[in-house]
């Protein structure tokens, strides 16, 4: 008797929605993104959700299996009990468009925002040389491949929804990634502190749990930043030094 195993889908929009259920049959090897492509080719062509690789590299097929935002490429179904169903759920940070696809237009709206790279000399014709150690510190937030599990996991966003008053762990990253740039000359501190929101991250890692690239954001993105706006706004010398500047202004 071939092996199959349940799965609890949700159908819907931005209306309403409910958990529909399918059985399929497992082969070896089979992902979650898998049993829904059987699914929508055996069972119910309407089922939509967002992929492209299937490589874990593209980011597309992020959803919230059993609670947990996952990439559904990533997720085998041979990890699951047997005998329990696999429930797959859109992410809950953003607006349902239908199914399992969600509008998550506001991370690219937000992502516009960040200045880029900020040479002293954007015409120069000579070679951005740098130091090994410091590629290497900057190369961890390159690997970020936009699948926003961090931004769905993160209570900030997720349970509080403040939007409003902090960008997320994403673009803490790529902050955090221009700011440690060697050739970076922009001063992005009070970017950091006034307009992303920094300071609303109360460092509970839960956003550099679920990253599938397994990059620190918290540990070597998030603290670095906090840190520099510390010392930019918060230290007793700092702070005199700025007051004398504007007196002598």
């Amino acid at each position: 008797m071939a092996k199959t195993i349940d799965l609890l889908v949700y159908r819907g929009d931005a209306k309403s929605g409910a958990e529909k259920k399918y059985t399929v049959e497992v082969f070896p090897g089979m992902v979650v993104l898998d049993a829904l492509h059987v699914i929508q080719k055996e069972q119910d062509g309407s089922l939509a959700c967002r992929w492209n690789c299937k490589a874990a590299k593209c980011g597309s097929c992020s959803a919230e299996i059993n609670g947990t935002p996952r990439l559904l490429c990533k997720a085998r179904v041979d990890d699951f009990p047997p005998d329990e169903p696999v429930r797959v759920a859109p992410l809950k940070t953003f607006p349902i468009i239908k199914d399992l696809v969600c509008d998550v237009s506001w991370n690219f709206q937000v992502g516009a925002k960040i200045q880029p790279l900020t040479l002293k000399d954007p015409n120069t014709k000579e070679p951005l040389r740098m130091q090994q150690m410091d590629v290497d510190r900057i190369q961890e937030f390159r690997k970020c491949i936009e699948c926003f599990l961090c931004q769905d996991v993160c209570h900030v966003l997720r349970d509080q929804e403040r939007k409003d008053i902090f960008f997320g762990p994403r673009h803490m990253i790529k902050i955090a990634g221009l700011s440690m740039h060697p050739k970076d000359v922009l001063d992005r501190s009070t970017f950091a502190k006034d307009d992303a929101g920094v300071g609303a991250c109360n460092i509970t890692k839960c956003c550099t749990e679920v990253c599938p690239e397994h990059i620190h954001i918290t540990d070597n993105g998030i603290i670095p930043l906090k840190e520099r706006v510390a010392d930019s706004y918060f230290d007793p010398i700092a702070m005199l030094l700025r007051i004398g500047k504007k007196k002598a202004v």
